[in-house]
Protein backbone atom coordinates (compact mmCIF):
# COMPACT_ATOMS: atom_id res chain seq x y z
CA UNK A 1 0.00 0.00 0.00
CA UNK A 2 3.03 2.06 0.65
CA UNK A 3 4.15 1.69 -2.65
CA UNK A 4 1.18 2.45 -4.23
CA UNK A 5 0.57 5.65 -2.06
CA UNK A 6 3.88 6.42 -3.88
CA UNK A 7 2.76 6.24 -6.96
CA UNK A 8 -0.90 7.22 -6.73
CA UNK A 9 -0.83 10.26 -3.79
CA UNK A 10 -3.41 9.92 -1.02
CA UNK A 11 -4.03 5.84 -1.21
CA UNK A 12 -3.02 5.43 2.54
CA UNK A 13 -4.90 8.25 3.24
CA UNK A 14 -8.06 6.74 1.73
CA UNK A 15 -7.31 3.28 2.93
CA UNK A 16 -6.91 4.46 6.55
CA UNK A 17 -10.22 6.71 6.59
CA UNK A 18 -8.42 10.29 5.67
CA UNK A 19 -10.47 10.82 2.86
CA UNK A 20 -9.97 14.71 3.03
CA UNK A 21 -6.36 14.01 3.00
CA UNK A 22 -6.42 11.68 0.81
CA UNK A 23 -8.37 14.19 -1.51
CA UNK A 24 -6.49 16.99 -1.15
CA UNK A 25 -2.99 14.97 -2.01
CA UNK A 26 -4.99 13.03 -5.39
CA UNK A 27 -6.03 16.24 -6.19
CA UNK A 28 -2.39 18.02 -5.94
CA UNK A 29 -0.92 14.75 -8.01
CA UNK A 30 -3.39 15.26 -10.86
CA UNK A 31 -2.80 18.26 -11.09
CA UNK A 32 0.85 17.79 -11.10
CA UNK A 33 0.52 15.10 -13.83
CA UNK A 34 -1.74 17.28 -15.67
CA UNK A 35 0.46 19.96 -16.00
CA UNK A 36 3.43 18.39 -17.14
CA UNK A 37 1.28 16.02 -19.22
CA UNK A 38 0.10 19.63 -21.22
CA UNK A 39 3.86 21.11 -20.82
CA UNK A 40 4.70 18.05 -22.85
CA UNK A 41 1.84 17.74 -25.56
CA UNK A 42 -0.28 20.99 -26.06
CA UNK A 43 2.20 23.43 -24.60
CA UNK A 44 5.41 21.56 -25.98
CA UNK A 45 6.57 24.81 -28.29
CA UNK A 46 6.66 27.24 -25.49
CA UNK A 47 8.88 25.00 -23.61
CA UNK A 48 11.77 26.01 -25.58
CA UNK A 49 10.70 29.64 -25.16
CA UNK A 50 10.91 29.42 -21.23
CA UNK A 51 14.01 26.81 -21.34
CA UNK A 52 16.74 29.65 -22.52
CA UNK A 53 15.39 32.03 -19.49
CA UNK A 54 17.48 31.66 -16.20
CA UNK A 55 14.92 33.39 -14.04
CA UNK A 56 12.25 30.14 -15.20
CA UNK A 57 15.39 27.64 -14.84
CA UNK A 58 15.65 28.92 -11.16
CA UNK A 59 12.58 28.76 -10.23
CA UNK A 60 11.78 25.41 -11.84
CA UNK A 61 15.47 23.99 -10.03
CA UNK A 62 13.57 25.22 -6.72
CA UNK A 63 10.57 23.33 -7.93
CA UNK A 64 12.03 20.40 -8.38
CA UNK A 65 13.68 20.39 -4.89
CA UNK A 66 10.41 21.31 -3.09
CA UNK A 67 8.76 18.47 -5.16
CA UNK A 68 11.18 16.13 -4.31
CA UNK A 69 11.16 16.69 -0.67
CA UNK A 70 7.22 16.84 -0.71
CA UNK A 71 7.25 13.19 -2.31
CA UNK A 72 9.63 11.81 -0.20
CA UNK A 73 7.52 13.13 2.55
CA UNK A 74 4.08 11.82 1.12
CA UNK A 75 6.27 8.43 1.30
CA UNK A 76 7.20 8.38 5.03
CA UNK A 77 3.65 9.84 6.47
CA UNK A 78 2.14 6.71 4.10
CA UNK A 79 3.98 3.90 5.64
CA UNK A 80 3.59 5.68 9.09
CA UNK A 81 -0.61 5.37 8.85
CA UNK A 82 -0.24 1.88 7.40
CA UNK A 83 2.06 0.18 9.45
CA UNK A 84 0.65 -2.05 12.09
CA UNK A 85 1.43 -1.14 15.68
CA UNK A 86 3.18 -4.72 16.76
CA UNK A 87 5.26 -5.64 14.45
CA UNK A 88 8.63 -7.72 14.79
CA UNK A 89 12.05 -6.02 14.21
CA UNK A 90 13.05 -7.72 11.54
CA UNK A 91 9.64 -6.49 10.04
CA UNK A 92 10.00 -3.48 11.18
CA UNK A 93 13.81 -3.21 9.45
CA UNK A 94 12.45 -4.43 6.32
CA UNK A 95 9.71 -1.89 6.38
CA UNK A 96 11.89 0.71 7.02
CA UNK A 97 14.66 -0.81 4.38
CA UNK A 98 11.83 -0.78 1.57
CA UNK A 99 10.20 3.00 2.13
CA UNK A 100 14.25 3.73 2.39
CA UNK A 101 14.13 2.37 -1.06
CA UNK A 102 11.19 4.20 -2.22
CA UNK A 103 12.58 7.59 -1.15
CA UNK A 104 15.82 6.83 -3.09
CA UNK A 105 13.90 6.03 -6.28
CA UNK A 106 12.06 9.44 -5.69
CA UNK A 107 15.37 11.25 -4.59
CA UNK A 108 17.69 10.48 -8.10
CA UNK A 109 15.55 11.67 -10.51
CA UNK A 110 14.60 14.53 -8.59
CA UNK A 111 17.86 15.54 -7.71
CA UNK A 112 19.51 14.65 -10.98
CA UNK A 113 16.73 16.94 -12.90
CA UNK A 114 17.24 19.71 -10.42
CA UNK A 115 21.17 19.83 -10.82
CA UNK A 116 21.07 19.71 -14.64
CA UNK A 117 18.83 22.52 -14.52
CA UNK A 118 21.20 24.19 -12.44
CA UNK A 119 24.42 23.32 -14.41
CA UNK A 120 22.50 24.43 -17.84
CA UNK A 121 21.12 27.76 -16.11
CA UNK A 122 24.91 28.13 -15.06
CA UNK A 123 26.04 27.52 -18.48
CA UNK A 124 23.55 29.84 -19.76
CA UNK A 125 24.43 32.84 -17.86
CA UNK A 126 28.53 32.36 -18.37
CA UNK A 127 28.31 32.61 -22.34
CA UNK A 128 24.86 34.44 -22.87
CA UNK A 129 24.95 38.19 -21.15
CA UNK A 130 22.24 40.23 -20.28
CA UNK A 131 21.42 43.10 -22.87
CA UNK A 132 21.72 45.57 -19.95
CA UNK A 133 25.60 43.91 -19.81
CA UNK A 134 26.27 44.29 -23.25
CA UNK A 135 25.21 47.34 -24.12
CA UNK A 136 22.64 45.23 -26.66
CA UNK A 137 18.77 45.76 -25.33
CA UNK A 138 16.38 43.50 -26.82
CA UNK A 139 12.29 44.04 -27.25
CA UNK A 140 10.88 40.92 -26.57
CA UNK A 141 7.91 41.40 -28.22
CA UNK A 142 10.18 42.51 -31.61
CA UNK A 143 13.39 40.78 -30.97
CA UNK A 144 15.09 41.03 -34.58
CA UNK A 145 13.64 44.76 -34.82
CA UNK A 146 11.64 44.24 -37.71
CA UNK A 147 14.51 43.01 -39.43
CA UNK A 148 14.00 40.29 -42.43
CA UNK A 149 17.27 38.48 -41.47
CA UNK A 150 19.64 38.08 -39.16
CA UNK A 151 23.18 38.09 -39.71
CA UNK A 152 25.36 36.32 -37.23
CA UNK A 153 29.42 36.03 -37.55
CA UNK A 154 30.71 32.36 -36.89
CA UNK A 155 34.49 32.35 -35.80
CA UNK A 156 36.70 29.64 -35.07
CA UNK A 157 39.39 30.18 -32.94
CA UNK A 158 42.70 28.79 -32.62
CA UNK A 159 43.96 29.83 -29.00
CA UNK A 160 46.13 27.15 -27.06
CA UNK A 161 48.36 26.94 -24.27
CA UNK A 162 51.33 26.99 -27.10
CA UNK A 163 50.23 29.62 -29.06
CA UNK A 164 49.79 33.41 -28.15
CA UNK A 165 46.73 34.88 -28.70
CA UNK A 166 44.22 34.43 -31.00
CA UNK A 167 43.75 33.96 -34.91
CA UNK A 168 40.80 33.31 -36.27
CA UNK A 169 41.19 31.13 -38.79
CA UNK A 170 37.42 30.36 -39.47
CA UNK A 171 35.30 33.43 -40.68
CA UNK A 172 31.92 32.69 -41.76
CA UNK A 173 28.38 34.87 -41.96
CA UNK A 174 25.78 33.09 -41.18
CA UNK A 175 22.60 35.31 -42.49
CA UNK A 176 19.12 33.34 -41.20
CA UNK A 177 15.50 34.68 -42.42
CA UNK A 178 13.84 35.29 -39.66
CA UNK A 179 10.71 33.86 -41.12
CA UNK A 180 11.86 30.97 -43.03
CA UNK A 181 14.75 29.95 -41.16
CA UNK A 182 16.85 29.07 -44.42
CA UNK A 183 19.78 30.46 -44.43
CA UNK A 184 23.17 31.57 -46.13
CA UNK A 185 27.07 30.67 -45.10
CA UNK A 186 29.17 33.89 -46.14
CA UNK A 187 32.78 32.37 -46.08
CA UNK A 188 36.00 34.48 -45.93
CA UNK A 189 39.53 33.31 -46.20
CA UNK A 190 41.81 33.96 -43.58
CA UNK A 191 44.56 34.85 -45.52
CA UNK A 192 42.41 37.47 -46.93
CA UNK A 193 44.40 40.96 -47.81
CA UNK A 194 44.05 44.24 -48.25
CA UNK A 195 40.87 44.42 -46.86
CA UNK A 196 39.41 47.83 -46.21
CA UNK A 197 38.92 48.82 -42.00
CA UNK A 198 35.90 50.26 -40.31
CA UNK A 199 35.63 54.22 -40.28
CA UNK A 200 37.43 55.44 -37.00
CA UNK A 201 40.74 54.96 -35.46
CA UNK A 202 41.16 52.01 -37.52
CA UNK A 203 40.28 54.01 -40.96
CA UNK A 204 43.00 56.20 -39.79
CA UNK A 205 45.33 53.73 -38.73
CA UNK A 206 45.12 51.59 -42.37
CA UNK A 207 43.72 54.26 -44.68
CA UNK A 208 44.09 51.80 -47.56
CA UNK A 209 43.48 48.51 -46.14
CA UNK A 210 44.91 46.07 -43.28
CA UNK A 211 48.51 45.42 -43.18
CA UNK A 212 49.59 44.02 -39.77
CA UNK A 213 51.81 44.44 -37.18
CA UNK A 214 55.40 43.43 -38.18
CA UNK A 215 56.77 40.43 -40.33
CA UNK A 216 55.15 37.86 -38.32
CA UNK A 217 51.44 39.69 -39.19
CA UNK A 218 51.78 40.12 -42.93
CA UNK A 219 47.90 41.21 -42.82
CA UNK A 220 45.46 38.76 -43.24
CA UNK A 221 42.34 38.94 -42.06
CA UNK A 222 42.95 36.09 -39.15
CA UNK A 223 45.17 38.52 -37.39
CA UNK A 224 42.39 41.38 -37.01
CA UNK A 225 40.80 39.92 -33.79
CA UNK A 226 44.08 39.85 -32.09
CA UNK A 227 45.37 42.88 -33.63
CA UNK A 228 42.37 45.00 -31.76
CA UNK A 229 43.01 42.89 -28.11
CA UNK A 230 46.39 44.08 -28.31
CA UNK A 231 45.81 48.21 -29.76
CA UNK A 232 42.67 49.10 -27.48
CA UNK A 233 43.15 52.86 -29.49
CA UNK A 234 41.71 51.20 -32.63
CA UNK A 235 38.73 50.09 -30.72
CA UNK A 236 38.43 52.70 -27.77
CA UNK A 237 36.19 52.17 -25.22
CA UNK A 238 35.78 49.03 -25.59
CA UNK A 239 36.47 46.54 -22.77
CA UNK A 240 39.52 43.47 -23.46
CA UNK A 241 38.25 40.40 -24.71
CA UNK A 242 35.53 42.22 -26.74
CA UNK A 243 37.36 44.84 -28.63
CA UNK A 244 38.70 41.13 -30.79
CA UNK A 245 35.35 40.50 -31.84
CA UNK A 246 34.03 44.60 -32.31
CA UNK A 247 36.38 45.17 -34.96
CA UNK A 248 36.44 41.65 -36.68
CA UNK A 249 32.70 42.44 -36.96
CA UNK A 250 32.77 46.03 -37.59
CA UNK A 251 35.70 45.09 -40.68
CA UNK A 252 33.41 41.75 -42.17
CA UNK A 253 30.62 44.33 -42.26
CA UNK A 254 32.47 45.97 -44.33
CA UNK A 255 34.12 43.78 -46.66
CA UNK A 256 30.47 42.01 -47.26
CA UNK A 257 28.20 45.11 -47.13
CA UNK A 258 26.30 43.39 -44.80
CA UNK A 259 25.15 44.08 -41.64
CA UNK A 260 26.68 42.12 -38.48
CA UNK A 261 24.71 41.95 -35.71
CA UNK A 262 26.18 39.36 -33.52
CA UNK A 263 28.94 37.17 -33.25
CA UNK A 264 29.74 33.54 -31.44
CA UNK A 265 33.39 32.15 -31.32
CA UNK A 266 34.02 28.89 -31.08
CA UNK A 267 37.60 27.61 -29.50
CA UNK A 268 38.94 24.92 -31.59
CA UNK A 269 40.67 22.76 -29.37
CA UNK A 270 37.73 23.11 -27.18
CA UNK A 271 35.41 22.27 -30.33
CA UNK A 272 36.74 18.60 -30.32
CA UNK A 273 35.70 18.30 -26.45
CA UNK A 274 32.11 19.02 -27.42
CA UNK A 275 31.69 16.54 -30.51
CA UNK A 276 33.13 14.31 -27.47
CA UNK A 277 30.45 15.01 -25.14
CA UNK A 278 28.05 14.44 -27.99
CA UNK A 279 29.65 11.05 -28.48
CA UNK A 280 31.49 11.93 -31.71
CA UNK A 281 29.58 13.21 -35.04
CA UNK A 282 29.21 10.74 -38.15
CA UNK A 283 30.57 12.05 -41.32
CA UNK A 284 31.39 10.38 -44.22
CA UNK A 285 34.97 11.03 -45.96
CA UNK A 286 35.37 10.22 -49.63
CA UNK A 287 38.94 10.92 -49.64
CA UNK A 288 42.17 10.27 -47.27
CA UNK A 289 42.87 12.90 -44.57
CA UNK A 290 46.08 12.87 -43.20
CA UNK A 291 45.65 13.14 -39.23
CA UNK A 292 47.41 13.86 -35.68
CA UNK A 293 51.61 14.26 -36.12
CA UNK A 294 52.02 11.07 -36.12
CA UNK A 295 51.70 9.95 -39.64
CA UNK A 296 47.53 9.01 -39.06
CA UNK A 297 45.14 8.72 -41.93
CA UNK A 298 41.15 9.00 -41.49
CA UNK A 299 40.29 7.14 -44.37
CA UNK A 300 37.18 6.94 -46.75
CA UNK A 301 34.32 6.06 -46.06
CA UNK A 302 31.53 6.75 -43.33
CA UNK A 303 32.83 7.01 -39.94
CA UNK A 304 31.98 8.53 -36.54
CA UNK A 305 34.58 10.81 -35.57
CA UNK A 306 36.08 11.45 -32.35
CA UNK A 307 36.58 14.97 -30.80
CA UNK A 308 40.31 15.35 -32.21
CA UNK A 309 39.28 13.51 -35.38
CA UNK A 310 37.01 15.93 -36.11
CA UNK A 311 39.01 18.75 -35.15
CA UNK A 312 41.34 17.55 -37.95
CA UNK A 313 39.24 16.98 -40.47
CA UNK A 314 38.11 20.32 -40.09
CA UNK A 315 41.54 22.07 -39.82
CA UNK A 316 43.72 19.66 -41.97
CA UNK A 317 45.62 20.93 -45.16
CA UNK A 318 48.10 18.51 -46.30
CA UNK A 319 47.34 17.50 -49.87
CA UNK A 320 44.64 20.06 -49.84
CA UNK A 321 44.13 24.06 -49.22
CA UNK A 322 42.55 26.37 -47.20
CA UNK A 323 39.75 26.52 -49.53
CA UNK A 324 39.22 22.61 -49.32
CA UNK A 325 39.13 22.68 -45.61
CA UNK A 326 36.21 25.42 -45.65
CA UNK A 327 33.85 23.74 -47.46
CA UNK A 328 34.84 20.18 -45.07
CA UNK A 329 34.08 23.16 -42.37
CA UNK A 330 30.81 23.82 -43.05
CA UNK A 331 29.64 20.10 -44.04
CA UNK A 332 31.02 19.58 -40.47
CA UNK A 333 28.81 22.09 -39.17
CA UNK A 334 25.96 20.56 -40.97
CA UNK A 335 26.87 17.18 -39.29
CA UNK A 336 27.13 18.71 -35.69
CA UNK A 337 23.77 20.55 -36.14
CA UNK A 338 21.51 17.92 -37.17
CA UNK A 339 23.13 15.28 -35.27
CA UNK A 340 22.53 17.32 -31.77
CA UNK A 341 19.46 15.94 -30.57
CA UNK A 342 17.45 16.05 -27.41
CA UNK A 343 18.42 12.25 -26.64
CA UNK A 344 22.32 13.20 -27.29
CA UNK A 345 22.26 16.45 -25.39
CA UNK A 346 20.38 14.61 -22.35
CA UNK A 347 23.15 12.14 -22.07
CA UNK A 348 25.61 14.16 -22.40
CA UNK A 349 24.04 16.91 -20.27
CA UNK A 350 27.22 17.96 -17.76
CA UNK A 351 30.54 17.22 -20.09
CA UNK A 352 28.27 19.01 -23.02
CA UNK A 353 27.42 22.40 -20.24
CA UNK A 354 31.05 21.98 -19.22
CA UNK A 355 32.78 22.45 -23.07
CA UNK A 356 30.15 25.03 -23.78
CA UNK A 357 31.37 27.30 -21.38
CA UNK A 358 35.36 26.20 -21.79
CA UNK A 359 35.08 26.55 -25.74
CA UNK A 360 32.37 29.66 -26.67
CA UNK A 361 32.09 33.07 -26.20
CA UNK A 362 29.17 35.87 -27.86
CA UNK A 363 27.48 39.34 -27.64
CA UNK A 364 24.05 37.47 -27.96
CA UNK A 365 21.66 38.37 -25.26
CA UNK A 366 19.74 36.50 -23.11
CA UNK A 367 16.50 38.01 -24.30
CA UNK A 368 17.21 37.44 -27.69
CA UNK A 369 17.48 33.61 -27.06
CA UNK A 370 13.76 32.40 -26.60
CA UNK A 371 13.21 33.52 -30.40
CA UNK A 372 16.89 32.32 -31.59
CA UNK A 373 15.62 28.90 -29.93
CA UNK A 374 12.24 29.37 -32.31
CA UNK A 375 14.51 30.14 -35.21
CA UNK A 376 16.78 27.10 -34.86
CA UNK A 377 13.94 24.70 -34.92
CA UNK A 378 13.30 25.76 -38.51
CA UNK A 379 16.88 25.79 -39.62
CA UNK A 380 17.18 22.31 -38.38
CA UNK A 381 13.36 21.34 -39.70
CA UNK A 382 13.37 21.67 -43.30
CA UNK A 383 15.11 25.10 -44.13
CA UNK A 384 17.32 25.23 -46.59
CA UNK A 385 21.40 25.60 -46.00
CA UNK A 386 23.54 27.11 -48.76
CA UNK A 387 26.99 28.30 -48.93
CA UNK A 388 29.14 30.91 -50.70
CA UNK A 389 32.92 31.05 -50.01
CA UNK A 390 35.03 33.74 -51.71
CA UNK A 391 38.04 31.78 -52.40
CA UNK A 392 40.48 32.00 -55.34
CA UNK A 393 39.40 32.10 -58.51
CA UNK A 394 36.26 33.68 -57.88
CA UNK A 395 38.09 35.82 -55.43
CA UNK A 396 41.69 36.39 -55.07
CA UNK A 397 42.81 37.00 -51.42
CA UNK A 398 45.74 39.12 -52.41
CA UNK A 399 44.26 41.06 -54.40
CA UNK A 400 40.48 40.70 -54.02
CA UNK A 401 37.28 42.85 -55.71
CA UNK A 402 35.58 44.09 -53.11
CA UNK A 403 32.71 45.53 -55.23
CA UNK A 404 32.46 41.73 -56.61
CA UNK A 405 32.39 40.43 -53.07
CA UNK A 406 29.71 42.85 -51.92
CA UNK A 407 27.03 41.90 -54.64
CA UNK A 408 27.56 38.58 -54.67
CA UNK A 409 26.82 38.85 -50.88
CA UNK A 410 23.78 40.82 -51.86
CA UNK A 411 22.62 38.33 -54.30
CA UNK A 412 23.30 35.66 -52.53
CA UNK A 413 20.93 36.83 -48.93
CA UNK A 414 18.41 38.58 -51.41
CA UNK A 415 17.70 41.38 -48.51
CA UNK A 416 16.56 44.81 -49.00
CA UNK A 417 18.04 47.91 -49.26
CA UNK A 418 18.02 48.41 -45.21
CA UNK A 419 20.83 45.38 -44.87
CA UNK A 420 22.55 45.68 -47.96
CA UNK A 421 24.66 48.33 -49.95
CA UNK A 422 26.73 47.85 -52.93
CA UNK A 423 29.77 49.64 -50.92
CA UNK A 424 29.87 51.14 -47.48
CA UNK A 425 30.48 54.65 -47.35
CA UNK A 426 33.75 55.83 -47.80
CA UNK A 427 34.95 52.27 -48.03
CA UNK A 428 38.50 52.04 -50.40
CA UNK A 429 38.24 49.43 -52.61
CA UNK A 430 41.99 48.94 -52.86
CA UNK A 431 45.31 49.93 -51.59
CA UNK A 432 47.19 52.27 -54.47
CA UNK A 433 50.35 49.75 -54.79
CA UNK A 434 47.79 47.07 -56.07
CA UNK A 435 48.34 45.81 -59.31
CA UNK A 436 45.27 45.89 -61.68
CA UNK A 437 45.30 42.51 -62.46
CA UNK A 438 44.68 39.72 -60.23
CA UNK A 439 46.90 36.44 -59.96
CA UNK A 440 45.77 33.29 -59.01
CA UNK A 441 47.13 32.57 -55.34
CA UNK A 442 50.19 30.16 -54.98
CA UNK A 443 49.37 29.54 -51.69
CA UNK A 444 49.03 25.24 -51.51
CA UNK A 445 50.17 24.30 -55.41
CA UNK A 446 48.21 26.78 -56.97
CA UNK A 447 44.44 26.96 -57.91
CA UNK A 448 41.64 24.86 -56.74
CA UNK A 449 38.96 24.43 -59.12
CA UNK A 450 36.47 27.03 -60.20
CA UNK A 451 33.52 27.56 -56.75
CA UNK A 452 30.38 28.70 -57.60
CA UNK A 453 29.31 32.45 -57.93
CA UNK A 454 26.17 31.76 -56.74
CA UNK A 455 25.40 30.04 -52.84
CA UNK A 456 25.05 25.86 -53.08
CA UNK A 457 22.96 23.78 -50.89
CA UNK A 458 24.82 21.98 -48.06
CA UNK A 459 22.74 19.35 -48.86
CA UNK A 460 24.00 18.45 -52.62
CA UNK A 461 27.64 19.53 -51.36
CA UNK A 462 28.34 17.70 -48.57
CA UNK A 463 28.74 13.69 -49.39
Amino acid sequence: MTLASALVWGVAHFVTGRRVAGGLLLALYAAIVAALAGAATLYRSDLVHYAVQPAVLQRASAALVALGVLWILVVVRSYLLLRPTRLAAGARTLGAAAVAVMCFAVAVPVAWSAHSTYVYRDALTSIFRTGSENGKPVDTKDPFNGQPRVNILLLGGDSAADRTGVRTDSVTLASVDTKTGDTVLLSLPRNLERFPMPPGPARDRFPYGFTGDGPQNPGLLNEVYEYAENHPDVVPGVAKKRRGPELLKATVAGVLGLRVDYYILVDMFGFADIVDAMGGVKLKITEPIPYGLQGGVLQPGYRTLKGKEALWYGRSRTNSSDYVRMSRQKCLMRAIAEQADPQTVLTSFDKLAAAAKRTLSTDIPQELLPALMKLSNRVKNGAQIRSLQFVPPLIYTGNPDFDKIRTLASDAVNSDPRQVSSKPSGTPTASPTTSPTASPDPQDGGEPSKPSSKPVSLETSCP
